[in-house]
């Protein structure tokens, strides 16, 4: 569900339909809303508003449209909301890898605005944990790729087993109030620095 106190942008040419969209989030019990007519002003409005939502509704969308608003999707890092009155499939298949949150087809209806704001930022929600999860696995497998490096370097240079080497990394981390990582990376980096 999401909060009363979010800071929705809504992007809409139409002013007509910028109000349906507006009154179906202040029913909702939305009071921080603001509203663009003019897209040219996108990035500055953003800036100046820093909304933790975007909703934006493109009556007629031409391409090139579409496409300012998918890289604004992928710029800004926020769940989006798209109401579009007609799409083809690479339009939505575009959307979907800019990161829009919500693409609809031919639903701008002032009841729908409010649940369809909640799925997006639940999906954005659940992507960005899904994203900052693959992140953490991806940084874990390099470090685990730096701390064998290191203890292959040892193992050579010392004539140490593998468990022998990786005590050594490890207390030498602690007599340095530093990180395993972080020595191994030192000493890959000394030994590419001092060659075979």
């Amino acid at each position: 569900m999401t909060h009363p106190d979010l800071s929705i942008l809504i992007i809409d040419e139409n002013r007509i339909r910028a109000s349906i969209i507006e009154e179906g989030l202040r029913e909702a019990g939305h009071l921080r809303v603001a509203v663009l007519h003019d897209v040219n002003e996108v990035g500055r409005t953003i800036e100046a508003v820093v909304p933790d939502v975007i909703v934006i509704d493109l009556e007629n969308p031409k391409r090139d449209t579409l496409e300012h608003f998918f890289s604004l999707s992928r710029a800004v890092k926020r769940p989006i909301a798209m109401f579009v009155d007609r799409s083809d499939g690479a339009s939505i298949e575009k959307a979907v890898e800019a990161g829009v949150s919500a693409y609809v087809v031919d639903g701008l209806r002032k009841e729908r605005v409010k649940p369809i704001l909640d799925m997006a930022v639940s999906r954005f929600n659940a992507f960005s944990k899904l994203a900052r999860e693959l992140e953490q696995a991806r940084s874990e497998l390099e470090d685990r790729k730096l701390i064998d490096q290191a203890k292959g370097i040892l193992m050579r240079t010392r004539g140490l087993g593998e468990a022998e080497a990786y005590a050594l990394l490890r207390s030498t981390a602690m007599n340095k109030n530093r990180r395993i990582v972080e020595i191994a990376q030192s000493l890959v980096t000394a030994a590419d620095l001092l060659g075979p």
